[in-house]
């Protein structure tokens, strides 16, 4: 029989600003979480960073298996005694250094992201994307921003292109700070991430875009010809129809692709 589940206030349990934890409490908002991923019962899920369990139960009360994933033992141990194994599978693991592609295909990742992590795990979830049917995640706003962001805007980045190449990144809804507890200074929002799958453009090499990508955008200011000078000479980008005196925020996501392909 099940236990008393976690109360989303806390109930007793301090944030630890070391994990940057910071819980959603807001009814309003968990409830339209949970009708945007609007999960199956028997969908592959793993929530990542479950905490005092907000999203867990509602999250339970539809599927018939939830994977979850916590890396402070005092929350992991507390999910562990408000639900029965058979139902909840729980990995009290860093998200970064888990290994996703072992929670087998179709996989639906839902998470409400520390700040402080969320770049690296998207840059790991974009690592697994053949896995997944999509993923939720509830991110400080600036990031979503980013993550969607077009080209020739401030917010397109090394983040934009990289996710952008893999997904279709959608941006469903602001979280004000005050849905949580303790309340962060900053706003999160919603992002869906959906693999783009046959649409998804070939990369000859996936390393040498990843590079290309990170040395574009590692300061701004800097031209391509200046910026990329260690992997592509002035000819080559002219080759590539790219023009070596640009920035490269200016380029879409197909320029580098077409790029990146080029120079293998």
């Amino acid at each position: 029989m099940r236990s008393s589940k976690p109360r989303a206030g806390g109930g007793g349990h301090v944030a630890r600003k070391r994990f940057g934890q910071n819980f959603l409490v807001d009814r309003h908002y968990i409830e339209r979480i949970v009708a945007a991923i609007d999960p199956r019962p028997d969908d592959n899920v793993v929530e990542i960073g479950p905490g005092l369990g907000a999203l867990t139960g509602p999250l339970l009360e539809r599927l018939e298996r939830l994977t979850v994933i916590e890396i402070d033992r005092d929350l992991a141990s507390r999910l562990a005694s408000a639900y029965p194994a058979e139902r909840l599978t729980l990995h009290t693991a860093d998200a970064l250094e888990f290994d996703f592609a072992s929670l087998g295909s179709d996989l639906r990742v839902i998470g409400n992201l520390p700040y402080y992590i969320s770049s690296p795990l998207l840059f790991l979830l974009a690592e697994h994307e053949t896995v997944l049917r999509d993923a939720t995640v509830m991110l400080q706003r600036e990031v979503v921003e980013r993550m969607a962001a077009a080209p020739a805007t401030a917010d397109y980045g090394r983040l934009s292109v990289t996710l952008q190449a893999r997904f279709r990144v959608e941006r469903l809804f602001v979280v004000p700070g005050g849905a949580f507890r303790p309340a962060p200074k900053v706003d999160s929002a919603v992002a869906r991430l959906t693999p783009l799958r046959e649409a998804r453009p070939r990369l000859a090499d996936e390393r040498l875009f990843a590079r290309i990508v990170a040395a574009a955008f590692g300061q701004r200011r800097k031209t391509l010809r200046n910026a990329l000078r260690t992997l592509a000479s002035e000819a080559e980008l002219e080759s590539a129809g790219i023009a070596p005196g640009a920035r490269g925020e200016t380029l879409s996501v197909a320029d580098f692709v077409r790029l990146a392909n080029a120079l293998v």
